[in-house]
C-alpha cells in the first residue's frame, strides 16, 4: 500500500492531508499557498509516490457546485496533465470548514494558534481524507 494525499483547494491556500502507508490514519500537513501547489505536489510525489489524490468537492446545501468548483476543476486538470497515472477522486466537502472550526475550538489550543488562517484548511483536508477512508 502507498499513501493517499488529500486537498482542500482554495484560491489562496490549500489544506493538505496524508495517510500513513497502511492507510489507517489521516494526518494534516502544513497548508500550501495555492500558487505553490504544483511545486509541492511534484516534490511530494517524487518522495512519497502516493497511490491516489483526493480532492474536496465543494457543494451548496442542495447539491449544486459551489462557485469555486471551476477553479478546482482547473487544478484537477493540471494534476492529471502532470501525473497521468495518479488517479484523482472527489469527496463532498460540505460543512468541512465548519466542522474544522468546531474541532479547533474544542482542541484546547491557545487562541493565537486557533486563529491561524491555514489551520482550518489543514483540518478540513484531514476531514475530507478521513471521510474518504471511512467510506472505503
Amino acid at each position: 500500500m502507498a499513501k493517499i494525499l488529500a486537498f482542500d483547494i482554495g484560491k489562496k491556500r490549500t489544506g493538505v492531508a496524508e495517510t500513513d502507508p497502511l492507510q489507517i490514519i489521516a494526518t494534516g500537513l502544513p497548508t500550501v499557498d495555492t500558487q505553490q501547489l504544483l511545486k509541492f505536489l511534484k516534490k511530494y510525489v517524487a518522495q512519497e509516490n502516493p497511490e491516489l489524490l483526493i480532492v474536496g468537492e465543494p457543494k451548496r446545501l442542495h447539491g449544486e457546485p459551489s462557485e469555486v468548483e471551476g477553479f478546482i476543476l482547473n487544478w484537477i486538470s493540471i494534476f492529471k496533465k502532470h501525473f497521468p497515472n495518479l488517479p484523482v477522486q472527489r469527496v463532498d466537502e460540505r460543512f468541512t470548514s465548519k466542522m474544522a472550526s468546531s474541532v479547533i475550538a474544542q482542541s484546547g489550543l491557545p487562541k493565537t494558534k486557533r486563529q491561524q488562517k491555514g489551520l482550518v484548511d489543514e483540518v478540513s483536508a484531514v476531514i475530507i481524507l478521513q471521510t474518504y477512508m471511512d467510506r472505503k
